[in-house]
């Protein structure tokens, strides 16, 4: 099996990064990558897809955004070129944002319908493929900086040519955040499990009564990292799924999906190596940031401003007391 497809789900709104997604896409927010550069959001999480081994990706985006998408790029990539064309970080960042317009697709969403639904709207790109998904909010850094976190998911997927979602052991008061799961442990292969049943962001008395893991730490579970490479029968469970209630008015999710998948066929979770960081959460995009920037290339300048400014903070005098605070 070969995995060359990527999907980035961003179809949401942002309500979380309000009110800065009122006037730009989430997703093309910039932070300073590893690298050094300032990119978009989008621009990361495609590299990590690229960077793995994929070759075309499709982002599945709402009613209209697909224009603003490539304007915004475009523009971006001509004023690196007019304005900056004399300096080598702007040569190459037009050059990176070229190569991905020529790799980029995009499918509509046009109604908020559940992620599940968002997922299925991408079914004509994926054709009867395996495709890697990622999650437009989420950024990944790996511990291992030669084996990007999407690289571990997808050289698993290939291999066993199935598929796989990537997990990460989860204290017990999280588990009603996440989707969660349980498997049994592959012999001879460390961090590797055969799921066996999932469950959406379950209560922890659910998560206690079905989700146990054996040989994880006690008061932890099997939590999905927003990452996975899916086979074709998914998209056909999940458009059955939409042909029996059309007219529910509920959302349609992926979750169920993923768990029909594992009672149908092999279907491995794999512990990545890497943290996930969430920016649509609070103070999400600048945990995204630091943990990027301590990453990369400034990693010692980004450590001695932290530690200043944390110094600095602990240094600042309560004016109401007239004493440190």
């Amino acid at each position: 099996m070969r995995v060359r497809k990527a999907l980035i789900t961003a179809a949401g709104r942002g309500a979380r990064a309000y009110p800065a997604s009122d006037t730009v896409q989430r997703a093309m927010l910039p932070l300073v990558d590893r690298d050094g550069l300032a990119k978009p959001v989008l621009q990361i999480i495609a590299e990590e897809a690229i960077e793995s081994g994929i070759e075309e990706l499709c982002v599945v985006c709402a009613p209209g955004d697909e224009p603003r998408y490539r304007e915004q790029i475009e523009a971006s990539q001509q004023t690196l070129r007019t304005e900056y064309r004399d300096t080598e970080w702007a040569r190459r960042q037009a050059e990176c944002l070229g190569d991905l317009l020529r790799r980029l697709h995009f499918a509509v969403q046009e109604e908020p319908l559940g992620y599940g639904h968002a997922v299925l709207c991408a079914r004509a790109f994926a054709g009867d493929e395996a495709v890697l998904l990622l999650l437009g909010d989420h950024l990944y850094v790996s511990h291992d900086p030669a084996c990007r976190c999407a690289a571990q998911v997808v050289r698993l997927a290939e291999g066993d040519s199935c598929a796989v979602s990537a997990v990460q052991a989860t204290r017990e008061h999280l588990v009603g955040r996440y989707g969660t799961l349980t498997g049994a442990r592959i012999a001879g292969r460390p961090g590797v499990y055969q799921i066996e049943r999932i469950r959406e962001k379950p209560s922890l008395s659910q998560a206690e009564l079905e989700l146990q893991t054996p040989g994880l730490r006690v008061g932890h579970y099997l939590c999905f990292f927003g990452m996975h490479v899916l086979t074709p029968p998914v998209f056909e469970i999940l458009a059955d799924a939409a042909r029996e209630s059309p007219s529910s008015g509920g959302e349609l999710q992926l979750t169920p999906a993923l768990n029909e998948l594992a009672r149908r066929e092999r279907y491995l979770a794999l512990e990545v190596t890497g943290r996930r960081y969430d920016i649509g959460a609070r103070f999400g995009a600048l945990q995204a940031q630091v943990a990027l920037a301590l990453a990369g290339v400034e990693r010692e300048s980004v450590l001695t401003t932290i530690v200043e400014t944390i110094a600095e903070a602990r240094g600042m005098r309560d004016p109401s007391r007239g004493e440190t605070a």
